[in-house]
């Protein structure tokens, strides 16, 4: 009857996790879509950056750079975008394709680069139709021509097709674990250079090389999951613009708005670093100020002043007067006029001995003169 009654209890409690793992894997289906993992924006400035398509894959799975979110094999690994090429005339599409499993690639995305007859070249990135829906196309403007335009139209060119596959990469390349949403988001927007433009337009450009090449398209994950494309999974909306457009999504600043943000937080720590510096200076300032005026200052002044006494007759005193010097100075100074003083005392009494002496002989002589 135990074993019975634990038999019971462990299968209710597995039924109950399982349960448990279903709504949380619902869950996360409903608030996120695998299109949100590989930025198109992202995708232009790599391909405007590269100096020809082998250089443009390199920097699609740079393992430092992580460009891309894909997971679409799950599991838990990034996966490999190869890039192919295919050539209709002046126009050349460049398909960007994820490695899923031996001979298995699902088409991510296109870059459709065509010359007009005036030598304009326009450039469209469009999301597969499967991955971004229908007609997600964004047309990079580049601040300066790429350097990639001056390959594709030269004598005895080559289209570029990508040599690596399943379990076979280039040695630059490190498998790493996919971010969550809105991590990504926050880290792919370091790496879109908001200096170019990019216009989201609904009207593809090259429909007869696009058109000619879709027949060949790598479906391998379309076919597996026919239920999972992005008209399936968010019923409604026609493409990834307008699920943006309708729903409430934090997008990380851009870089140029967080360039104006780093200005001004700078220039009001300058302006802050500046005021604390001048309060800083300012008694410096002052203590030069102070120095200087002492040094100034230093110049005894000396002031003589002639006082006449009734009975001691003139004396001289002087005064050495200095504001700024210590006690020292002014010791000397009175020093100086006790002497003064003590040596015209000696003077007086001197004078006062000989004139008595002089009156005691006079008088003597008197006294001598009258007796005779």
């Amino acid at each position: 009857m135990k074993t019975k009654l634990l038999t019971l209890s462990v299968m209710a409690t597995f039924s109950i996790s399982t349960l448990f793992a279903q709504d949380k894997t619902t869950v996360t289906a409903q608030n996120s879509d695998i299109s949100e993992n590989l930025d198109l924006r992202a995708v232009a400035t790599v391909f405007g950056d590269a100096s020809d398509l082998e250089d443009f894959e390199r920097r699609l799975n740079d393992p430092k750079a992580q460009i891309s979110n894909l997971d679409l094999n799950n599991d838990n690994y990034v996966d490999y975008l190869r890039v192919i090429e295919s050539i209709e005339g002046n126009s050349h599409l460049v398909i960007v394709q994820a490695v899923l499993d031996k001979d298995v690639y699902q088409d991510v995305a296109t870059i459709e680069v065509e010359r007009d007859s005036n030598n304009r070249v326009q450039v469209q990135v469009v999301g597969d139709v499967y991955m971004y829906g229908t007609n997600y196309i964004y047309e990079p403007v580049y601040v300066h021509t790429p350097v990639l335009y001056n390959t594709f139209w030269v004598r005895n060119y080559r289209p570029y097709y990508s040599s690596w596959y399943w379990n076979f990469y280039p040695s630059y390349y490190a498998y790493w674990n996919p971010f969550p949403i809105f991590r990504y988001r926050n880290h792919i927007h370091v790496h879109i250079n908001f200096g170019h433009s990019y216009h989201y337009v609904t009207n593809r450009r090259c429909q007869t090389a696009y058109a000619s090449y879709y027949g060949r398209r790598g479906n391998g994950y379309e076919r597996m999951h026919p239920n999972r494309s992005f008209a399936h999974r968010n019923s409604g909306y026609s493409n990834r613009q307008e699920l943006d457009n309708n729903r409430t999504v934090r997008t990380p600043r851009s870089r140029s708005e967080m360039a104006t943000n780093n200005t001004r937080t700078s220039t009001s720590s300058t302006r802050g670093n500046s005021g604390t510096r001048t309060e800083t200076r300012t008694p410096r300032n002052n203590e030069t100020r102070t120095a200087t005026s002492t040094r100034v200052n230093t110049t005894p002044r000396v002031t003589t002043e002639n006082r006449n006494t009734s009975t001691r007759g003139s004396n001289t005193r002087v005064y050495t007067e200095n504001r700024n010097n210590p006690s020292r100075e002014r010791s000397s100074v009175s020093n100086s006029s006790t002497r003064n003083n003590s040596e015209t005392r000696g003077s007086i009494s001197a004078r006062s001995s000989k004139a008595k002496k002089s009156a005691s002989s006079s008088s003597s002589s008197s006294r001598t003169s009258g007796r005779g």
